[in-house]
């Protein structure tokens, strides 16, 4: 389950996607979001599986490898679907259980969050699976800039956002090596309620997050033993510009979020 896991995972190329602009990227996914939450009815999401279908042909990445980043989910997933099943309100009755009902109206709305948090998180997931955490760095700080006029901290903010994702792939790494050594001396992790698994992983946590203060500590004295006193004055040895590609590809996500749109409104 932990290599599932693909947040943080940077898988390197020459495509399209790749070549594009990291702001760019930033602000395709905010907009791709944005299609997401203008969806009013689990039938157009038609519009945004094609969309993510073609980005990951142009990303030389397959459908699977997007499905694999949503399948540490799927508990949340069977919860959500659980819980807007039973509990949404409908007039169109299929199974009446006395406190318990399941309506027309109550399935729909479970398939639509459902499919709605199965596109989010794959969607995203192309963001990090294209851009390295260096240039999703700059290209957040870069985004963030004109804040700078009322004092915001852009460059620590992406700082912080950047080791985050460049140390998850590292601790599940780790979290995976700790969990083999236990199984190997008798620990069981699979068996068992849900009580009796998550008191499991008590003696998981605790040396995972030692090797995480650890790492954290060594990381502070490399940044310092190297001068590093924030962004001020610092240069970049490769400078963001926008090319052609990130026009078109912007204009083709701004159509997508107006098909979207109009979708809905036609919908209604």
């Amino acid at each position: 389950m932990l290599r599932d896991i693909t947040l943080g995972q940077y898988i390197p190329g020459d495509t399209v996607i790749h070549r594009l602009d990291p702001r760019c990227k930033i602000i395709l996914t905010i907009l791709y979001i944005a299609v997401i939450f203008c969806v009013t009815s689990p039938v157009w999401y038609v519009i945004p599986l094609a969309y993510l279908l073609v980005a990951s042909r142009l990303s030389g990445l397959s459908a699977k490898r997007l499905l694999k980043s949503v399948k540490p989910l799927r508990f949340l997933l069977i919860l959500t679907f659980i819980l807007n099943l039973f509990f949404s309100a409908g007039t169109t009755v299929w199974v009446d259980w006395g406190f318990l009902r399941i309506t027309q109206e109550g399935f729909l709305t479970a398939v639509h969050f459902s499919m709605r948090l199965v596109f989010l998180v794959a969607g995203t997931s192309l963001l990090t699976l294209t851009t390295s955490p260096v240039a999703l760095s700059d290209g957040l700080e870069k985004l963030l800039s004109p804040l700078k006029v009322i004092r915001f901290p852009a460059h620590e903010l992406a700082m912080m956002m950047t080791i985050a994702l460049r140390f998850i792939p590292t601790l599940i790494e780790e979290a995976d090596k700790i969990m083999k050594a236990q199984m190997a001396r008798g620990a069981d992790f699979e068996s068992g309620n849900l009580l009796k698994r998550a008191k499991a992983m008590i003696p998981l946590l605790v040396p995972l997050f030692v090797s995480a203060f650890r790492r954290a500590g060594d990381l502070a004295m490399a940044m310092e033993a190297r001068c590093y006193h924030g962004g001020e004055g610092r240069t970049r040895l490769r400078v963001l510009r926008y090319t052609q590609s990130d026009l078109w590809a912007l204009l083709a996500t701004v159509g997508t979020l107006l098909v979207t749109i109009f979708a809905g409104m036609w919908l209604k």
